[in-house]
């Protein structure tokens, strides 16, 4: 076992963060915060009302409205948010024993996902102190000048998967632009963000700017549809977005969402089999499946599929599960009871469509407490089946057969979602053509993934609306004003 850098003063939390101080909810009741591996409380939170969110709304307004953050040079809000990084760097152990806690992150995983919130503080710090945030266009006498301004007050919903690295994918970009924040985690996994709130405040960020008003489903919608809301940053599940996307429809408020996905990894015929099936099967297990970019529909030519199946039962069978704080686990809990269930539900249904269980499928014996599913491999998958339309968000994979090149890309592409995706080829060209037809937000070729977050982040159709990361993700915080002048101003 490892040593949890977590205590009491980080676990349980009595306040919200609202207009630069921690501030008590409106009514005192605590919200439990349960392990997934161990079914005990492990922290409290307060929980929001519509009270206590309208008061985060309104310090952010008024932070924007009145207060200097938007009006800070870039080059000075980048100071601050390099200082930021720094500190966030220097609390990555607590970062990382909140989310095995809260949320049954593997330890042996934690690193990859809380080690990614400083490099994009430190990334949006570096890209203002050189990007265009006004430009000049000159045409006879007439010239314009076009500026880019900050959006406005910018509603951050996180999901409970990966809670504080999603959440600094909204705030560093929105706080590079000159926005201010209010941030909603989910109550499943909230307390990893009031880290980040703490850093932001000790790194300079003024009061208000930045607000974390942790709370469920009818507090966040009425966060969405709160008239001094600019703009919504969401991530979470497609029918939640849609939701979002309809009420922010009403009042023509912007919104970007990164939803869910069920993405393809192409195996063409030329590669090796023993090397790359493993690989698939250790990414698809990442974060117990709860990750929405997994690759979780497994192309391999019919020619090999009984060889590609024996290798992924193999793979499945000797993936360690158990304790998320044992540095050997790679499978911890699923975040909630409800998500156990739901994801059993859909392998029997799986069954019951015709699918084989060739590995796992069930509650480890060993474990009697605790969330949690076996790695599971289904053969014989259809791409007509549920179980290759919908989004499980489980540690399954479903290894579908195709005939050639041509009919890997039709099923790859056949899905409502295109987040992510995958081609492997012992020629690395080959690959790169394959990928290039997959309608999808990102292609990994061979296992490389695309060097986030220098580059963007979102899905084509279902699977999201907007791009986060890259410079992609700071335009999107962005209003482009267009100021008409004699082009003899420019000259002076």
């Amino acid at each position: 076992m490892t040593d949890r850098t977590v205590t009491d003063r980080t676990m349980y939390r009595r306040h919200f963060y609202i207009g630069g101080t921690w501030a008590s909810p409106a009514v005192d009741e605590q919200f439990p915060v349960v392990s997934p591996s161990s079914e005990e409380v492990v922290g409290e939170i307060p929980l929001a009302t519509t009270t206590d969110m309208d008061r985060a709304v309104a310090a952010a307004r008024g932070a924007f409205d009145e207060g200097p953050w938007a009006r800070t040079p870039p080059a000075e809000r980048a100071d601050v948010l390099a200082r930021a990084a720094d500190l966030l760097g220097k609390r990555l152990s607590e970062f990382t024993g909140i989310v095995v806690d809260e949320m049954g992150c593997a330890i042996s995983q934690a690193p990859a996902q809380t080690g990614l919130v400083g490099p994009v503080f430190d990334y949006y710090a570096d890209l203002i102190r050189t990007f265009e945030f006004d430009r000049t266009v000159v045409a006879g006498e007439r010239a314009g000048l076009v500026t880019s301004e900050p959006v406005g007050v910018v509603a951050a919903i996180v999901p409970w998967n990966a809670p504080v690295t999603l959440a600094a994918w909204k705030v560093a970009p929105a706080l590079a632009a000159g926005c201010s924040v209010v941030i909603k985690p989910a109550p499943e996994a909230p307390l990893s963000n009031y880290i980040l709130a703490e850093v932001l405040a000790e790194a300079g960020v003024p009061a208000g700017v930045v607000n974390l008003v942790p709370g469920d489903r009818e507090v966040g919608e009425h966060l969405v549809t709160h008239p001094a809301v600019d703009k919504v940053a969401f991530t979470g599940s497609t029918a939640a977005g849609r939701r979002i996307m309809s009420l922010c429809g009403d009042q023509v408020k912007r919104v970007s969402l990164e939803l869910g996905g069920k993405s393809a990894a192409i195996v063409l015929d030329d590669a090796d089999l023993a090397a790359v099936i493993p690989r698939i099967v250790g990414g698809g297990m990442h974060l117990s499946g709860q990750v929405c970019g997994a690759h979780t529909r497994v192309l391999v030519p019919r020619s090999r599929y009984p060889e590609a199946l024996a290798a992924a039962a193999a793979a499945a069978d000797a993936t360690p599960v158990g304790d998320p704080h044992d540095p050997a686990t790679v499978v911890g809990p699923l975040v909630a009871e409800r998500q156990r269930d739901r994801v059993e539900g859909y392998i029997r249904l799986a069954v019951g469509d015709g699918a084989r269980l060739v590995a796992g499928g069930e509650r480890p014996a060993d474990l009697p407490k605790g969330w949690y599913v076996a790695p599971t491999i289904l053969g014989d998958v259809d791409n007509g089946m549920t179980i290759a339309r919908e989004e499980i968000f489980g540690p399954v994979l479903c290894f579908i057969p195709y005939d050639d090149a041509d009919d890997a890309v039709r099923i790859a592409n056949d899905s409502r979602y295109g987040l992510a995706g995958g081609v492997w080829s012992a020629d690395p060209a080959r690959a790169l053509a394959v990928a290039r037809r997959l309608r999808t937000g990102s292609v990994a070729v061979n296992g490389h993934y695309p060097p986030f977050p220098l580059v963007p982040f979102g899905g084509f159709k279902q699977s999201g609306l907007g791009r986060e990361l890259g410079p992609e993700g700071l335009r999107g915080f962005l209003e482009s004003r267009s100021i008409g002048l004699p082009a003899s101003l420019l000259a002076l």
